[in-house]
């Protein structure tokens, strides 16, 4: 791929293009951002506030255009595009409210007659962003980043070209000269690392690795926030019915492309079979179609190639002893839908097993007890997030310190909030988001000592 290329994942169509830059394209983007960084580090935090709450205006003047877009090219629900642009809304306002707070010289006492530490930008910011949040996932990082006083630039992923020129109207009409959009390729990605001053990353582990040996090589900070292959663990005293139905949720939702979704399902055996049960009951239900259309509630994957790997995973688990319960089978017919499929018995011998599964597929694993439970899910390179079910929430917090993971739900289902760090451990990256936490990522943490 050479250009910047979106298919409508519902019929297949090719609706858009876009020429990447050349070299001497990225070269004037990177002296208009160098440009912008004095005269943005020197405002206020709260005048910075104040620009990015224009952005917040402009994104819900134009929230239902931009959810049509995400839809058409990523093939997400509208109801769910309409959904990230109003968490992304939400951040801007978190973020507007907080960070005139959190970015204030902290004053520590010491012998000195005058000492502390000071939070100052780095400088510009490299973002490389995934395609199935084309407006969350770039304010996620930008945002704390930005509000830090840093200028960013963003090289979106090649099949959302249309959702990431839109929000970069919005940015300019808001003012924000101070982040930019790269329309390059990968053989220009080094460059744009070697003048930035740290790289966020969100991705594969795989593309994480050479990101990460990339940066290393110029000493740049990263924050790699990578796949997952989360476990949803169900224990004996659970309310087994609403376990099913938030499992469903969080594993079919946005086709089940989403990194932080419930991808293993990790089950006891005294609540296997009703378990079972009523989580088929529920997928079953999941009628995909037009994903414009309310009525529908399983959307069609994003690309062609991702459907077909994971067609393959699906018929690896079978091969190697898993049991297909519902799906599994690659639908005739335009777009790249793929069925709701649910495969039980799965063991250490599938890739679903070990690899990330990022589709509308789940994995049912049997676990001997509550021991061997927390055992297989920690047996996986991953460690994005977790849930864990149980009537005894003081033993779920307990067993919860156990699972190695960025985050760990009991009760609930693996998600994001503005006020707690994200984030993994292991092949799932490193580095936060979101909370005052994200805010530090990208700042100097400067100590002053004045005698």
């Amino acid at each position: 791929m050479t250009d910047f290329t979106s298919c409508n994942p519902a019929t297949g169509e090719l609706v858009f293009t876009r020429q990447a830059w050349t070299a001497e394209q990225l070269d004037g983007a990177l002296q208009r951002l160098a440009g912008a960084r004095h005269p943005w580090s020197r405002l206020s935090v709260g005048q910075r506030a104040q620009k990015l709450l224009g952005l917040a205006d402009e994104l819900t003047r134009v929230r239902l255009e931009l959810a049509q877009l995400i839809t058409l090219e990523v093939g997400k629900r509208t109801v769910e595009c309409l959904a990230e642009i109003d968490k992304s809304v939400q951040l801007i306002r978190y973020y507007a409210e907080l960070a005139p707070k959190l970015l204030e010289a902290i004053p520590i006492q010491t012998h000195a007659s005058k000492s502390g530490v000071a939070f100052e930008p780095l400088g510009q910011v490299l973002a490389i962003m995934p395609w199935n949040y084309p407006v969350w996932q770039v304010l996620r990082f930008a945002v704390p980043a930005l509000m830090a006083g840093n200028t960013c630039l963003v090289k979106p992923a090649p099949v959302v070209p249309q959702s990431t020129a839109k929000l970069l109207d919005c940015v300019r009409e808001a003012g924000l000269d101070v982040l930019d959009v790269a329309w390059i390729m990968h053989e220009h990605v080094e460059t744009a690392v070697r003048a930035s001053d740290a790289v966020a990353f969100t991705g594969s582990t795989s593309t994480g690795r050479i990101i990460a040996s990339l940066a290393g090589r110029h000493l740049k900070k990263t924050v790699l926030e990578l796949g997952g292959s989360n476990p949803f663990i169900v224990l004996a005293d659970a309310d087994v019915e609403a376990a099913a139905r938030e499992a469903v949720h969080s594993r079919f939702r946005d086709a089940g492309q989403s990194c932080n979704a419930a991808k293993r399902m990790i089950l006891v055996p005294q609540i296997a079979e009703d378990f079972i049960r009523c989580f088929v009951e529920e997928a079953s239900r999941l009628s995909p179609g037009d994903p414009t259309q309310e009525s529908t509630t399983l959307a069609p994957m994003t690309r062609a190639d991702l459907r077909a790997h994971l067609h393959h995973q699906v018929t690896d688990a079978l091969h190697n002893g898993a049991s297909l319960l519902l799906g599994g089978t690659l639908p005739a017919g335009p777009g790249f839908f793929y069925p709701a499929t649910v495969l039980d018995n799965v063991n250490a011998a599938c890739r679903v097993y070990h690899e990330e599964v990022f589709g509308p597929v789940a994995s049912l694993i049997r676990a001997r007890d509550e021991e061997d439970a927390i055992r297989i899910a920690n047996d996986t390179p991953f460690g994005l997030g977790a849930s864990l079910y149980t009537a005894d929430t003081e033993h779920g917090w307990h067993l919860a310190r156990q699972i190695e993971a960025g985050s760990v739900f009991v009760n609930r289902h693996t998600s994001s909030d503005l006020r707690l760090p994200f984030g993994g451990v292991k092949a799932s990256g490193y580095g936060r988001e979101l909370s005052e936490f994200g805010l530090y990522e990208f700042v100097n943490v400067k100590t002053y000592w004045q005698k």
